[in-house]
């Protein structure tokens, strides 16, 4: 595990600043390049979600609705809960002013890349529609680009396993119910392994079912444990209102300390930032465009609009929330990262009950997002080799899910920010290569907008 883990940290750090150039700096070339757009129909974007333009003669297997909550599902979970924790725990308060910089950003990458998901679909070895980054990399940049494609799928294999999710439940069902004392007597690491084949078999239910049985469970879920969790920790900001603004003004003066104890320094500090935002909102990844891609829509455009409130929900939402909680509570002075600084932030606000209700959202977190991160694997593998193939992945997924329980929070974690940065490079490179066609599309899409409501 240290080897491996040595090995990791070494890799990381040779990614860092492609990552950080190609997110932020590409990130803010599409901003300006889209004049703004995608933010100023917002209020457009709702009414898209709502199911007001849905068409139902279109290609695809899901709602947008559906699609949104399959990708949110799969973003809003541990990554805002324990994600956030680890960002303070590692660079202080200060670090989710650039979580927050990242997410704005990252609301104009997901309208790029999820309109392109729609615009440059393909088909996979049985003829199924499919949608993400190896498709508009190779029909939008052509095949001499397949490389680019290649390299995304081999990052996203191990990208896409669910093992930060099954370690941060596993330890939280560690510290909350602790089983030795209160259930039977076993070693902490036979309890883990329990906890790692329980998560791995109710996992396997719904994994292989395929693509329209996660949506549904997807939605059921995700509205629901969202308004909870956003209810739990309103109610702990409420409890502490005295406390709610200057942890927010600790949050932005702590952003610009360039004296900070940070590894790295000042730049330490954004990168730190930037890796947990794009952990808990994805965007640049090219995670959501798998999803997307598969929405009963063929109005690129309309798809990118409903694909930009994911970072609006995930990190400017939950991830705040989070950070607030964690902060008024001085849960971010005390010892332990993840998971156990988002508890203590809890038992502080709320008593002993408020572990236990943590222990439920976190159950249902951690469920929806094994459901969602396992289609992007087999989506993967199968443009590598063939569909019949990809879903095979489903059983490496589950047995990771095992590893996972009884690895250490720092594996877990830097092999994700691994490949997390390694997927960014291939697709921010083919999103702004094909950034001029989204906006030749988004011109038609606005302008015939402009006359509808004209005519009305």
């Amino acid at each position: 595990m240290e080897q491996l883990n040595d090995f990791l940290i070494k890799a990381i750090s040779g990614t860092e600043w492609p990552m950080f150039i190609l997110l932020i700096g590409g990130g803010l070339f599409l901003v300006v390049y889209s004049k703004f757009k995608p933010y100023r129909f917002f209020r457009h974007a709702i009414a898209i979600t709502r199911g007001k333009y849905d068409d139902v003669t279109a290609k695809g297997e899901v709602s947008s609705l559906q699609a949104l909550s399959a990708a949110v599902a799969a973003t809003v979970g541990l990554g805002n809960i324990s994600g956030v924790a680890i960002a303070i725990h590692d660079g202080g308060p200060g670090v989710v002013f650039w979580i927050w910089m990242t997410a704005i950003i990252g609301m104009c990458i997901k309208f790029y890349s999820c309109s392109l998901s729609i615009m440059y679909r393909g088909e996979d070895s049985e003829g199924k529609l499919q949608g993400g980054p190896m498709f508009y990399i190779t029909k939008g940049l052509g095949e001499k680009y397949r490389p680019l494609a290649i390299f995304f799928c081999v990052a996203g294999i191990f990208g896409f396993l669910g093992v930060f999710t099954a370690n941060q439940f596993t330890e939280t069902f560690m510290s909350v119910i602790q089983p030795a004392e209160t259930l039977f007597e076993m070693s902490d690491y036979n309890w883990k392994l329990t906890v790692g084949f329980v998560l791995a078999i109710a996992t396997s239910f719904v994994i292989f079912g395929g693509l329209t049985k996660i949506a549904k469970v997807a939605t059921t879920i995700v509205p629901f444990m969202v308004m909870v969790y956003l209810i739990a920790v309103i109610g702990v900001m409420i409890m502490n209102a005295s406390q709610v603004l200057p942890s927010l003004r600790l949050i932005i003066v702590e952003a610009w300390n360039f004296k900070t104890v940070v590894t790295g320094g000042f730049w330490g500090l954004v990168i730190i930032g930037v890796r947990r935002a794009m952990f808990s909102n994805e965007a640049g990844l090219g995670s959501a465009p798998m999803y997307h891609g598969q929405s009963k829509n063929d109005e690129p455009i309309r798809e990118g609009l409903v694909a930009m409130l994911g970072p609006f929900i995930d990190t400017i939402l939950v991830c705040t929330f989070t950070a607030v909680v964690i902060i008024l509570s001085g849960a971010y002075l005390e010892e332990g990262s993840g998971i156990v600084m988002t508890l203590n932030a809890f038992n502080t606000s709320l008593g002993s009950w408020g572990g236990i209700l943590l222990m439920i959202i976190v159950a249902a977190f951690a469920m929806s997002t094994l459901f969602t991160y396992s289609y992007y694997g087999v989506k993967c593998l199968s443009f590598l080799t063939n569909a019949k193939i990809g879903r095979f992945y489903n059983w490496y997924f589950v047995i990771m899910i095992v590893f996972a329980a009884v690895a250490s929070l720092e594996v877990v974690k830097n092999l994700i920010d691994l490949s997390y940065a390694l997927m960014v490079i291939p697709n921010m490179i083919a999103v702004l290569l094909l950034a001029p066609k989204v906006n030749k599309a988004a011109k038609v899409y606005f302008e015939k907008m402009k006359n509808e409501r004209a005519k009305a």
